[in-house]
């Protein structure tokens, strides 16, 4: 991936360790475990397995980490209930779902047999799911090394992705939710077509605006920083910029691959494609349920907006 690595956390956790998130199931990705657990663990054992959610690079071993330690795993059940279903459905009837998604988003045909090529890329990208784990919710206190750790849920990057705050430390663990430098992720998937994910994200960020002023956040990509208030305010300002530019590409009717173009002026390979377009599509859903756009579907099944009233 050109997002070439992952922060992933140990907590010493009394005699043993709490490890949060479990990086992607690649065998050099194993062997940086092993090595971990030879020289970095003093022979104290892993008690529990945190997972803030369902992407590869974040579930992609709990279930090896699992089966070598004998941890438990806790994560938000909408999170453990995406990673099983995408590990295990390799349906016809779930890919023709997604080619009629890529269609009506106004996909080529060499944009097609781009996503072709990366068919079940979910399932080989995973260990097996855990079969079995503890539901993380909303408020929910892990307790670890002495402190609690409290759960706040993020949406719209994922279905409910779990960031872990302690008070006592001043320590945030924001996983994907908040970056220091790139906005995540904010997509529209096969699944949930007509989904409005960056309505949630947006405003999930009132959960975090109380954290005081000098909480040291630890995110998933790049390195830890302090100021989250203003990230909040740049990662907010970014989104009304690119929603700006979506609103003004309208003028006449637009597919979201059209518009992708737009948003995305560098040269983009498979993986940044998929990316792309559910971003565009987040963008554009987000303008259509405010009523600033209307979406048409044509004859050929492509789905087109325009601009029904301003924006802003």
């Amino acid at each position: 991936f050109k997002l070439d690595h992952i922060n992933l956390w140990l907590l010493a956790d009394g005699d043993g360790w709490t490890i949060v998130d479990t990086g992607i199931a690649r065998p050099e990705v194993k062997e940086l475990w092993e090595r971990i657990f030879a020289a970095r663990l003093g022979g104290k054992p892993v008690r529990r397995i945190v997972v803030t959610h369902f992407h590869p690079d974040h579930v992609g071993l709990a279930g090896w980490l699992q089966a070598k330690t004998g941890a438990e795993v806790l994560m938000p059940l909408a999170e453990w209930a995406f990673a099983r279903m995408l590990s295990q459905d390799e349906s016809d009837e779930t890919h023709a779902a997604s080619v009629a998604f890529y269609h009506a988003a106004g996909f080529d045909a060499g944009q097609m047999a781009a996503f072709e090529g990366r068919r079940d890329r979910y399932a080989s990208s995973v260990s097996t799911i855990p079969r079995v784990m503890h539901r993380l919710r909303e408020d929910d206190v892990v307790p670890i090394g002495g402190h609690g750790w409290r759960v706040i849920v993020g949406l719209g990057h994922s279905p409910e992705h779990a960031c872990l705050w302690c008070e006592d430390l001043r320590v945030l663990i924001s996983g994907d939710q908040i970056l220091p430098r790139i906005s995540p992720n904010i997509a529209v998937w096969p699944n949930e077509p007509n989904a409005n994910p960056l309505a949630f994200y947006l405003g999930s960020f009132a959960k975090f605006r109380g954290l005081p002023d000098d909480v040291l956040v630890l995110p998933s990509h790049d390195r830890p920083f302090r100021g989250l208030d203003w990230r909040l305010d740049e990662l907010a300002d970014h989104h009304r910029e690119r929603l700006q530019r979506t609103w003004d590409a309208c003028a006449a009717p637009l597919s979201g691959t059209e518009v992708l173009k737009r948003l995305f002026e560098r040269p983009l390979d498979p993986h940044q494609l998929m990316f792309a377009i559910g971003e565009s599509l987040a963008h554009l859903h987000w303008l259509a349920t405010d009523g600033a756009l209307a979406r048409e579907i044509g004859a050929d099944g492509v789905h087109r907006f325009r601009r029904a009233k301003a924006f802003g």
